[in-house]
This record gives C-alpha cells, sequence and structure tokens, in this order.
C-alpha cells in the first residue's frame, strides 16, 4: 500500500533540510576563516577587495574568492557589490572575530569540527552502544570547549553566580578553599584565583592532557593560588572545601552520585556545591527548541557516550534538567537544591545540606 504524500508538507521538509545543510556548511567555512584569521584581519579594515584581503593574510585570492562566496551568502560577511569589496559589520565581527567576547561562537564552530573530524569512531559508537571516553575524541574537541564556555563564565562567573549563592563570596573574599572539579583547560580555575587571592582553588580533571594546558594557562595568567590534580570527580583528595562546584560536566560523568556524594563528604561544614549544567526543561518535549536540538546532538556523540565508558554508565545526558539533577543531590546525600542564576544556555544551582 503505497502512502499518500502531501506535496507541500515534503517541499517544507526538503528547504529546511537544504537550509540545515547550507548553515552545515558555512559553520565550516566559518571555522576555515577563524583558522586562516580572515575574519581577524577584516575586522577595523573597512572595505577589501579579494586580491587585498588575500595580500594582507597571505591566502590564495582563488580559494579566498569562494569562501567569500559561502560567507556572504550566509550573511557572516558582507559584499558590497557594486565595487567587488568586503568588510563586516561590528556585529559580524563580535561573532565571528572577536576572541573572548561573550557573543564571539568560534568555539562552538570548533567542538562541531571536532565531531565530524571523529566521525568513524561516533558512527562505531553509535551502532554499537558502547561508550567513548573524553581523551577519545580529536584535540580540536577540548580546545573547542574551552574556548566556547570561558566567555559566558568570565561574564557570569564572578559578577553573578557566586554572589548568588548565600555567603559563599564572602567566604571567598576572605580566604577560602575551592575545588573545581572536571576543570579541563582551567579557565574557570584562573578565574576564581584572580578574583579570590586569598583563596586556594584546586583545578581537578580526570584527564591529564587538560591538565597539563590548565597549568600553563595559570602560569600565563601570572596566578599563584592554584593547583591542578588529575583525579576523578568520584575520589580526589583533599577535605574542608569552603566551596565546590561543577562546570557543564556532571552530566558527562559516569556516576554523577558518587561524585556528588564525594563532593558532599569532601566540604567543609556549612560548604556550598554550586552545579552549572546546561539549561533544559524537565521533559523532552520542553526542549523542543534550537537549544535542545543542539544540548542533544552533543551529548549524543560526547556526553552520553563518555558516560557510558565509565563505572556505573548513569548516562544523565547534557538536557537532564533541574528535577533530575536535583534528583542526583538528593541521592548523594544533600538536602537543599536552589536555583540561583541562570543564563539562556545555563542553570545554576546552589546545593547544600
Amino acid at each position: 500500500m503505497t502512502e499518500a504524500v502531501d506535496e507541500v508538507v515534503l517541499n517544507d521538509l526538503i528547504g529546511k533540510v537544504i537550509g540545515d545543510v547550507a548553515g552545515s556548511m558555512s559553520l565550516y567555512m566559518a571555522y576555515l576563516g577563524d583558522q586562516a584569521g580572515v575574519f581577524r584581519a577584516l575586522d577595523g579594515a573597512g572595505r577589501l577587495t579579494v586580491d587585498s584581503l588575500a595580500a594582507k593574510i597571505g591566502l590564495n585570492p582563488k580559494y579566498l574568492h569562494e569562501w567569500l562566496g559561502s560567507v556572504c551568502a550566509a550573511g557572516y560577511v558582507q559584499h558590497h557589490a557594486e565595487e567587488g569589496t568586503f568588510s563586516i559589520t561590528p556585529e559580524q565581527a563580535l561573532v565571528f572575530a572577536r576572541e573572548g567576547q561573550p557573543a564571539c561562537m568560534q568555539g562552538f564552530f570548533q567542538v562541531l569540527v571536532s565531531q565530524f573530524a571523529g566521525h568513524e569512531r561516533a558512527t562505531e559508537t553509535f551502532r554499537t552502544g558502547i561508550g567513548r571516553a573524553w581523551s577519545d575524541h580529536p584535540q580540536c574537541l577540548f580546545c573547542g570547549t574551552d574556548r566556547f564556555f570561558r566567555p559566558g563564565y568570565q561574564a557570569n562567573l564572578i559578577d553573578n553566580w557566586i554572589p548568588a549563592l548565600a555567603g559563599v563570596e564572602a567566604k571567598l573574599k576572605a580566604g577560602g578553599k575551592v575545588a573545581d572539579i572536571g576543570c579541563g583547560h582551567g579557565s574557570s580555575t584562573v578565574l576564581m584565583a584572580q578574583a579570590y587571592p586569598n583563596s586556594t582553588i584546586h583545578g581537578i580533571d580526570l584527564h591529564a592532557p587538560s591538565i597539563e594546558e590548565a597549568k600553563a594557562k595559570a602560569a600565563a595568567a601570572g596566578v599563584t593560588n592554584v593547583e591542578f590534580h588529575v583525579a576523578k570527580a568520584q575520589d580526589f583528595a583533599g577535605e574542608g572545601y569552603d566551596f565546590a562546584c561543577i562546570f557543564d560536566a556532571l552530566h558527562d560523568m559516569g556516576d554523577p552520585v558518587g561524585a556528588a556524594r564525594h563532593i558532599r563528604n569532601t566540604l567543609a561544614p556549612g560548604g556550598t556545591f554550586m552545579l552549572v549544567e546546561p539549561m533544559a526543561g524537565d521533559s523532552m518535549a520542553d526542549n523542543m527548541n534550537p537549544l535542545g536540538q543542539i544540548f542533544y546532538a552533543a551529548s549524543c556523540t560526547i556526553c552520553t557516550p563518555n558516560s557510558l565508558s565509565q563505572e556505573v554508565g548513569l548516562g544523565l545526558g547534557a538536557q537532564a534538567g533541574e528535577k533530575r539533577l536535583a534528583e542526583v543531590c538528593r541521592e548523594a546525600g544533600f538536602t537543599k537544591i536552589r536555583r540561583a542564576a541562570e543564563t539562556p544556555t545555563n542553570m545554576v544551582l546552589e546545593v547544600t545540606g
């Protein structure tokens, strides 16, 4: 029996898919332009011809011509057809050229490219259901993840998130002991070390190469009140921590309950655990939006496989939602969970008791 096909619906879907393909190619082009320095060369340079732009950054003008055609069609760069020149607006510069700005999306593109680069391994993981450790990804995933999250932490961690927690800011200003668990390349660790010089910040991560990069970042920043350790969230050393935090990483862990329980056991009396997780509703139906689309995809190829590669393998996923995260914290022994702050992409939970 042949199913009836609604041609309007079919054509709409085809049109959407073509748009998605165009978008994926444009993000790839944006990554190339970032790595080759094209966006930075355009920023503040006014209108340039292909040849003058190519000469400025040492690129083949034939390649650059094709690249410009793609990114201009995408709306990432301005094409001035009347004089055959190209430029970028201040808004385009913020998104594509200006490293460290909250609007800069290049870290996101780098994460996406890392997933395409590892597509064969991702396909095997998806097809077989086996786990895939964080370390079993292309290097650009680690750099891209840090690059994407860092501006958000810079914009919010010290000025908004920590002040939203009861009594934590005063402790850190006076001099406290902090555990930054799953610290990755150490951007959050360094930010806290700079903001609270009287405190000692311990950056902890299972991925040894990331800890080495974190040490280098701390040295470059000139902070000395930091220590870095390669360890699991379930068994890192130390006790008497006044403040513990996990940024966008609890859902990646195989045993998030065990991690939260260990954190509770290592906190000083009256200590606080701050859990920062991707923004999500409590059901899949709540997450049917572009942000959910992105986070579910990243969770499919990065977060959940990493969890399944570890002991327990709970597989919370990047869209677990506040209700499920609170259940994890309560199972670990915490009694008080409060949403203290939020951004369009993150929720910040204060976990105590």
